[in-house]
């Protein structure tokens, strides 16, 4: 048995914890990760739901998200612009390659694959170490990156699983006591991802085999109200591949939902049932719709030590966890809109402890018909031509256990409500928790002191400041992190939580090309390879509701809707004259039918004929 000694210790190799690790790294602290799996990414890559949701407006693609969003771009062959679930969608093995790249280039961060935690030591309240099957790290901070809160359970740290009721923190949504629903299913049902693959017409591919338990009859209806070819292009990816992914009739599992903290046998069992339900799901599609359809199986690596790997993920998509007894817990009302922003989180001190932030609605899954028996508060609006969640802070408390030391959590494992997990379990906000969870441990060891100890201001600098990835706290739909007053607007409305504006607008800005009188470029990437440029006219439908009638025959489908991630894009499109004659670029999705908008000319009749 090998022991080890590090700095900070990151456990679990999913997308908080990939981040935790590369932030507390980056800021010099020595480092150790340990992941269970070859990839690194968790939901972003080895779960394979590489179509990240929510964070997608170009003001809250900062920090970390949005550095492994321009990344994509950069090393994603044809784009991002294929599902229409979500603007960003690519092969898993591209971001897994991106995140092993900036693990592997910095030299204070050793990555060690294929270990799970087995126990923790505790020197009194204070974790001091972690063994896995080969050896012992001890760290003077720990980070639980862990798909379901393992540490938790190991380290015997206050933690919560399954449903609260109304009375404990008068939460709008949550149920008012036990039901048929709060009592299968404690949490969330994971989906076990599986990608098939296109062979084209008049291609036959090979017959998915039956699992050893297949009931084909309980996904009849999967695709009713969309159509199959809407279902296979909800999640499309490069390369006429699909993602499956899909809540109606599909992948989702949940049965026995208690033994996934039961013991790891009880889990790999479940897994192993979750797997099978998933083959049994592509095996259905695949009767359904012909065998030009059939398993991608070049998709994920071959493991030989679990049952995931080919057309199949490494694991499941586990959309909840054990959840952190923090210093605070987030609830539901923290992530409502007062406005179309929730409110800045204020601590007792009168500090303002945001170092996160999400935007995606509260999304629940469960079966139906039991899924009807939840109706949750909305936070959605439509912004930029199309529906986005509202966005709302995470406060810095939700990652500092209430009662232990020397710990930080970094995946969906903070200290949430069941009912406000729905929001902050997506890939960008988990990154973005990783990121502050890094950067709180690097500055730990800087200042020798424990997470509670931790001045939130100096953590909320350093992440606003950051040399490679700075990363927002507070959301501001107006202002992108490229513009010059962006961490201005930031610190002001930390030191100012009462002037933070309930429209999440800041003072009004506006980017424009040099010949600003008649060419907007809302992104500065307008001359980027693999623009479509479409000529037509602009119509209003109806408010936040806008489509171009298209004058050359290149495209099908039209009219096309026209949206926008760009601040200065929805302003232009909110106050465009309808009709009017445009000239636009942006990137051209043809699931979705609608170009994402990165500028446009407003035309005469005589510039349309230039």
């Amino acid at each position: 048995m090998e022991n080890l000694t590090t700095d900070v210790l990151v456990v679990g190799g999913g997308t908080g914890g990939t981040a935790a690790a590369i932030q507390a790294a980056r800021r010099g602290a020595k480092t150790i990760l340990v992941s269970e799996f070859p990839w690194l990414g968790g939901m972003l890559t080895s779960a394979g739901v590489a179509a990240p949701d929510g964070n997608e407006l170009t003001a809250f693609q900062t920090g970390l998200w949005g550095a492994f969003v321009r990344s994509l771009h950069h090393h994603q062959p044809g784009g991002l612009d294929h599902a229409w679930v979500s603007f960003f969608t690519y092969e898993p093995r591209v971001g897994a390659a991106i995140l092993a790249d900036w693990v592997r280039s910095l030299p204070n961060l050793t990555w060690i694959a294929g270990q799970v935690p087995q126990a923790v030591h505790r020197s009194g309240d204070r974790l001091t170490a972690v063994t896995f099957p080969d050896m012992t790290i001890q760290a003077q901070i720990i980070l639980d990156g862990t798909e379901l809160g393992d540490l938790l359970a190991l380290g015997e740290v206050p933690y919560r699983w399954g449903w609260e009721w109304r009375s404990q923190w008068q939460e709008p949504s949550a149920p008012v006591g036990p039901n048929t629903l709060t009592e299968g299913y404690p949490v969330q049902c994971p989906t076990w991802v599986v990608v098939l693959r296109d062979g084209g017409p008049g291609v036959t591919l090979p017959e998915i085999a039956a699992p050893p338990v297949e009931r084909p009859e309980q996904f009849a209806g999967a695709w009713e109200g969309y159509g199959a070819e809407a279902f296979l292009n909800y999640g499309r990816l490069p390369g006429d591949r699909f993602m499956i992914n899909w809540p109606q009739h599909g992948n989702d599992y949940g049965e026995g939902l208690h033994r996934l903290v039961a013991s790891p046998a009880a889990r790999q069992e479940f897994e192993q049932e979750a797997r099978w339900h998933a083959q049994s799901f592509a095996r259905f599609i695949q009767q359904r719709l012909g065998r030009r359809y059939g398993l991608a199986e070049d998709t994920f690596p071959q493991v030989t030590d679990g049952v995931g790997g080919g057309a199949f993920a490494l694991h499941p998509y586990y959309r909840e966890s054990r959840r952190l007894v923090g210093l605070t817990t987030l609830h539901e009302q923290e992530i409502l809109p007062q406005g179309q922003v929730a409110p800045l989180p204020v601590n007792e001190r009168g500090e303002m402890e945001a170092i996160a932030l999400g935007n995606y609605p509260n999304d629940h899954h469960y079966p139906a018909p039991l899924s009807a028996a939840l109706t949750l508060a909305p936070k959605s609006l439509r912004w930029g031509g199309r529906w986005t969640g509202t966005p709302f802070p995470i406060p810095y408390r939700s990652l500092v256990p209430a009662t232990v030391d020397g710990l930080l959590v970094c995946e969906k494992n903070i200290s949430v409500s069941h009912i406000a997990n729905g929001a902050t379990r997506l890939q960008p906000v988990v990154m973005g928790i990783g990121q502050a969870a890094g950067m709180a441990a690097a500055l730990c060891i800087e200042q020798n002191c424990q997470p509670r100890q931790l001045d939130v201001r100096s953590l909320q600098d350093a992440l606003l400041t950051d040399a490679l990835a700075p990363a927002a706290i507070v959301p501001l739909f107006n202002l992108p992190p490229h513009h010059p007053d962006w961490l201005h607007w930031q610190r002001y409305y930390r030191d100012h939580a009462d002037a933070y504006p309930l429209d999440g607008h800041g003072p009004e800005v506006q980017i424009f090309s040099e010949e600003s009188s008649k060419f907007f470029d809302f992104s500065l990437s307008i001359k980027s390879p693999g623009l479509t440029e479409l000529v037509g006219i602009f119509q209003r439908v109806a408010e936040q509701t806008y489509e171009l009638v298209v004058d050359s025959e290149s495209v099908a489908h039209s009219p096309i809707h026209l949206v926008t991630l760009h601040g200065e894009g929805d302003r232009q499109l909110r106050h465009l004259p309808s009709p009017q004659r445009i000239r636009v670029w942006g990137w051209l999705n043809r699931s979705g039918n609608w170009l994402r908008v990165e500028g446009l000319q407003p035309l005469s009749e005589l510039d349309a004929d230039l």
